[in-house]
């Protein structure tokens, strides 16, 4: 195997009613004033902000809310956040909602614990030295945020989306129950599905051989994303498939799936440009991308794609080049299937975006061709623009 570095410290609790919870683990990591942040009015219709208060309040633990936060989270109300924690005084971060709310919540955490520092300055290279500490309330299975080391955040003055990896971005606690999701949106269910799943995608195909264990780890959650995933999105209450979508949301944004694997996300930081752009879903923008960038490298490495068709789609074709082809194939139509865009005209409503536009996601995404995209074939301006406009139908 090669070398790799593996850290997931948070503790999870997983099943049915664990948001009670709350207030015993948020003592246990020190919290006397915690911020409570989330997103639109679904936790307070749903009654579980006022459960979760009440908990705490039992325990007693002071706290604050920040609702607002929108889906591709934004900068300016992280940063309002940081100014409410610090002048009440909060010691730590609660988030409850999928990864947007979490993301915030880690930006908060970051300003509590670096005062003097606004918290952009880390998502542009700053040293992350220090971090207060984050729980986790889990209402949407996508970005797998609740344990990973990264945080994405929308600078909406200059549409620049960025995403901070660092272990101090690691929630202490992540509380999981499926019973959350059922409320959610059948499009937010596919959303996640394909973040889920690009999460490990994006992981796998890498010019690293070997660490046969880690693709085994990779494969098996691929191959039950899409025995679940289709499952979840026909029937939102489905408490199996609805476990199922949760736990392989968390495993697959841990870095588990890509242990001894290079980490660089291509197809995330082109979509980046959409969401950050026209506001489009996260999950959307990665499923109208993908198929056209796995067309583009996939001669790269034949033999790798072929594998992936084997052993995640079961494809039995003794050309590696049909094998390949077949299986890039069978995840768009998995994508479709889903109701998923698998182009950029289908995933804008206002359809295909003119060349000058995609000429600047071209330079954004490369630094102006200073900077090669990905690891499993570098791709240069040129590259990313080609991509782009395959995909711009």
């Amino acid at each position: 195997m090669k070398n790799f570095y593996f850290y997931s410290p948070t503790e999870i609790l997983f099943g049915k009613r664990t948001e009670e919870e709350t207030g015993r683990l948020a003592k246990k990591w020190g919290a006397t004033k915690v911020l409570i942040v989330y997103g639109g009015g679904s936790v307070v219709r749903s009654g579980l902000l006022e459960r979760v208060e009440n908990n705490l309040e039992a325990e007693g633990i002071e706290f604050e809310e920040l609702g607002g936060v929108k889906p591709n989270p934004r900068l300016s109300l992280a940063r309002e956040g940081v100014k409410k924690a610090i002048d009440f005084g909060a010691d730590f971060v609660l988030a409850l909602g999928g990864g947007s709310a979490i993301d915030t919540a880690k930006g908060i955490a970051l300003g509590i614990a670096n005062p003097d520092t606004d918290i952009w300055e880390f998502w542009n290279g700053k040293e992350v030295k220090k971090s207060a500490p984050v729980g986790v309330i889990l209402t949407i299975s996508a970005a797998g945020s609740e344990t990973s080391d990264s945080a994405v955040l929308t600078d909406e003055t200059t549409l620049k989306k960025k995403g901070l990896s660092t272990d101090f971005n690691r929630p202490k606690f992540a509380i999981m129950n499926p019973e959350l999701t059922y409320s959610l949106p059948k499009y937010q269910i596919a959303c996640g599905v394909v973040d889920i799943m690009m999460h490990t995608l994006e992981r796998y195909f890498s010019p690293v051989k070997g660490n046969h264990m880690t693709d085994e780890i990779a494969e098996g959650l691929l191959r039950n994303m899409i025995v679940y995933g289709p499952k979840g999105y026909a029937n939102p209450v489905d408490y199996e498939a609805m476990s199922e979508i949760m736990w392989a949301g968390s495993l697959s944004h841990n870095n588990l799936t890509g242990l001894g694997r290079s980490r660089q996300f291509p197809v995330h930081n082109m979509g980046h440009e959409f969401s950050a752009n026209y506001d489009a879903a996260h999950g959307a923008s990665l499923s109208a991308l993908w198929g056209t960038w796995a067309l583009y490298v996939y001669k790269f490495d034949v033999s790798r794609f072929a594998h992936y068709a084997k052993a995640v789609w079961q494809i039995e074709e003794t050309d590696p080049e049909k094998a390949a082809l077949r299986g890039i194939d069978k995840t768009v139509e998995f994508f479709s299937s889903l109701d998923m865009p698998v182009t950029i005209g289908q995933l804008l409503e206002s359809g295909p975006v003119d060349e000058k536009e995609l000429e600047t996601y071209a330079d954004n995404v490369t630094n102006f061709d200073k900077q090669p995209l990905g690891t499993f074939l570098p791709l240069t301006r040129a590259d990313v623009l080609a991509i782009y406009r395959s995909a711009n139908i």
